[in-house]
């Protein structure tokens, strides 16, 4: 599959690269900087950015899917929110046929009706970025693309590639420990199994052990 990859530098796309590159995938890295990357088989680094509809329109013509795992920075975590309008105006410019986003998890629900934000147990320095993402979800659904939204679990951090998850939907994943976690190396897994066999089209779903 030809697919394009933005923020294939960051730790979770660092990890969906290399997982996307594992399973045979023809994959085009569209990075600010591209000399952070050594292009090798299959893979082909480009320059870009995500500061126009435009700007990323012009590097996924022809492309089967984008995955965004782009990441705002911490003092602008609403970033993320522009960056998602502008990727479901590239998508709909370029015609491409599916769009995944590497999304948050403080939008998935705890208890009926209760999000991870509504709960009150996000610590103050994540509550910014969650609710950004919460909004980010929000355009999506409102688009007309064809969209798939990847919430991780609570704890989203380096760790095994050990293929044992569980997934669901819009419920937190939680262990028996009652810790919500997942590894970036496990999430890469359950990204590239969407994308190769969609389940989730138009809709959100999560992991968690």
């Amino acid at each position: 599959m030809k697919v394009a990859l933005y923020g294939a530098t960051g730790k979770a796309g660092s990890r969906i690269l290399a997982e996307l590159l594992s399973r045979g995938h023809q994959v085009t890295a569209v990075v600010r900087t591209p000399s952070k990357l050594a292009t090798q088989p299959s893979l082909t680094v480009v320059q870009g950015d995500v500061s126009s509809a435009e700007a990323i329109a012009a590097k996924i013509k022809g492309f089967d899917a984008v995955i965004d795992s782009f990441g705002p920075p911490a003092d602008d975590t609403d970033q993320v929110i522009t960056v998602t309008q502008h990727f479901v105006d590239a998508v709909t410019q370029a015609e491409v046929p599916r769009l995944i986003v590497v999304g948050g998890a403080g939008s998935l629900e705890v208890a009926p009706g209760v999000t991870v934000i509504s709960s009150g147990h996000i610590p103050a320095q994540w509550l910014p970025i969650a609710v950004s993402h919460d909004k980010a979800l929000a355009l999506l659904k409102k688009s007309d693309i064809n969209w798939t939204y990847f919430s991780p679990a609570g704890f989203f951090e380096p760790g095994e590639r050990t293929g044992k998850f569980r997934l669901g939907k819009d419920q937190l994943i939680v262990g028996s420990d009652g810790a919500s976690r997942i590894s970036l190396e496990d999430y890469a897994i359950a990204l590239v199994d969407e994308l190769e066999k969609p389940q989730n089209e138009r809709a959100r779903f999560t992991i968690g052990y």
